[in-house]
């Protein structure tokens, strides 16, 4: 099993225990209440909805990775999504490690 496969399922996870933030205004406002340790965005996400988090993200010093595409986000998550936030410290912590 990949480190990615690993992610992904980490992240179904998180889902399952309420320590996932998804959706494009949830996550903006998240981010803007320091609620966020760590935000997926999916590589292939409208320039506009890619240009916004990221400038919230660096505004606010949250690290954002783009290691998924849209498809992959809502697979792991069992709904369509091309945003993801993390607030659990313990899944963001392991989470950068299986990233790195």
């Amino acid at each position: 099993m990949t480190n990615l496969e690993k992610l992904s399922n980490l992240l179904g996870l998180a889902q399952r225990a309420g320590t996932l933030i998804s959706g494009e205004d949830l996550v903006i406002k998240a981010i803007q209440k320091h609620q966020t340790r760590l935000v997926f965005l999916a590589h292939d996400a409208a320039p506009n909805l890619t240009k916004k988090v990221t400038d919230k993200c660096q505004y606010y010093d949250i690290e954002v990775s783009t290691v998924f595409s849209a498809l992959e986000l809502s697979v792991a998550i069992g709904r369509s999504r091309k945003v993801l936030a993390v607030t659990d410290a313990g899944f963001a912590k392991k989470m950068r490690t299986l990233m790195n």
